[in-house]
């Protein structure tokens, strides 16, 4: 990084290592071209960080699986039905994704699991089960319903109750289908038992997770090392998702500059930083399935004391919230505990303009954004396994907005960060 864009920046870098031999010095050897000769050399140089990733096994699906038939029973489910999406993947270790033809799965409370499938779909299917999650797949032509198909593997399974769990994800016309195909039974909301299994994470789903954000960490400085006067958005963009591709995954950020940083979620005009500029850039990427979320926000130069002020505030309101989480609190002393630094020092209260517009932290697991939410009026409790973002925004319309974000676990000692905090608005990376 050059001493110019140090200065530019107002950064310190922290965690640099031995610089590695560029790919390009390979492929000119070869004579073949060189498809990273024009990153910019921080992104150049960084290494795939594939060490260390362990798959989640087949036997703690199997453990999964046995979870949620304890949760229907104790719910007075027949089974639950969710389409081939992250619900199935969590289970099962297989995708399918939603389109008009029904795909889905059937884990009953007691019984073989089963799939419903189209019939051209069959040997594309049959691929992607994975041999230890049942084998039964039951297939529906063109001009057959595959809500009845579903209906008959709970019919066959058993049905004590005449209860059918539906996940979520799953979409209204099917849901409607499976309804008419079961006169008798009720259909109802399968979340307890998702939530149920999918809230609370194991030892291999944390360090999956951690195994993500050290990647997102590592793809910031990089592409942070680039920043320029003048930068467009686009290009900073466009070089984070590069540095993730550098690093051996996919991933890239919502960037929000000087005044569209007060938007949580961006805006659509695009953007250039100039010196002074608040830029803040909030993504992640996933490792087998696993999902980062981070948030950094620095100044484009020398900030101002009132940036300095602000960023401050967001700090302590972070800080606040983090220690909050105890064993046995609730979701919502969390948020309260964040918006109480923000509203005692003059900003609005009660999710209103300026100050906190938004809950102060999410679930977080094979989805970016699940169960269950830092916010007002959730009274659930916290326990070892959950996992959370901590993102206090404090956000002044027309002028700027500072969000830092941290994803944190709760282990049977509390909550632990994934990532270092930022250390002030010059220091993004603690």
């Amino acid at each position: 990084m050059s001493l110019h864009r140090r200065s530019f920046l107002g950064l310190t870098l922290s965690g640099a290592g031995s610089l590695a031999l560029p790919f390009g010095a390979a492929a000119h050897e070869t004579n073949f071209p060189d498809p990273d000769r024009d990153l910019p050399k921080p992104i150049r140089d960084l290494k795939p960080m594939a060490e260390g990733v362990v798959p989640i096994s087949v036997e703690e699906r199997k453990q999964r699986i046995a979870k949620a038939q304890q949760l229907m029973q104790e719910q007075k489910m027949d089974a639950i039905f969710m389409e081939g999406t992250a619900s199935c993947f969590y289970f099962t270790g297989m995708r399918w994704g939603q389109s008009e033809r029904t795909f889905g799965l059937v884990i009953p409370a007691s019984g073989a699991i089963a799939y419903v499938c189209p019939k051209f779909e069959e040997d594309r299917a049959r691929e992607l089960i994975k041999k230890d999650f049942g084998d039964e797949v039951r297939c529906w032509e063109e001009d057959e319903s595959p809500y009845a198909l579903i209906a008959g593997i709970v019919k066959d399974r058993g049905a004590k109750h005449k209860r059918i769990g539906i996940e979520e994800r799953v979409r209204f016309f099917i849901a409607d289908g499976i309804r008419r195909e079961a006169p008798g039974f009720t259909l109802v909301d399968a979340t307890p038992v998702s939530a149920g299994c999918r809230m609370y994470k194991s030892p291999a789903e944390i360090a999956l997770m951690q195994k993500a954000n050290d990647i997102t960490i590592e793809a910031y400085k990089a592409a942070f090392a680039t920043v320029r006067p003048g930068m467009p958005q686009s290009e900073l963009s466009q070089n984070l998702s590069a540095a993730f591709r550098k690093l051996g995954y996919s991933g890239g950020a919502l960037i929000c500059i000087g005044k569209y940083s007060a938007m949580p979620h961006g805006s659509i005009v695009p953007q250039t930083i100039q010196e002074g500029d608040i830029v803040l850039v909030d993504g992640g990427t996933s490792v087998e399935g696993y999902a980062s979320d981070i948030t950094r926000t620095f100044v484009a130069g020398k900030p101002t004391q009132r940036q300095r002020d602000v960023w401050d505030l967001e700090k302590k309101a972070q800080d606040a919230a983090f220690q909050a989480i105890r064993i046995g609190a609730t979701c919502e002393s969390v948020d309260a505990a964040a918006r109480a630094v923000i509203e005692s020092s003059g900003f609005a209260k009660n999710y209103k303009l300026p100050g906190l517009p938004h809950r102060t932290g999410h679930g977080i697991g094979l989805e970016g954004h699940e169960w269950t939410n830092f916010v007002k009026g959730n009274k659930m409790k916290l326990a070892p396994g959950m996992c959370f973002s901590d993102e206090p925004t404090i956000a002044i319309p027309g002028e700027f907005g500072i969000r830092l974000e941290d994803c944190l676990y709760i282990a049977d000692d509390g909550p632990h960060f994934f990532t270092k905090q930022s250390v002030s608005i010059e220091q993004p990376f603690g």
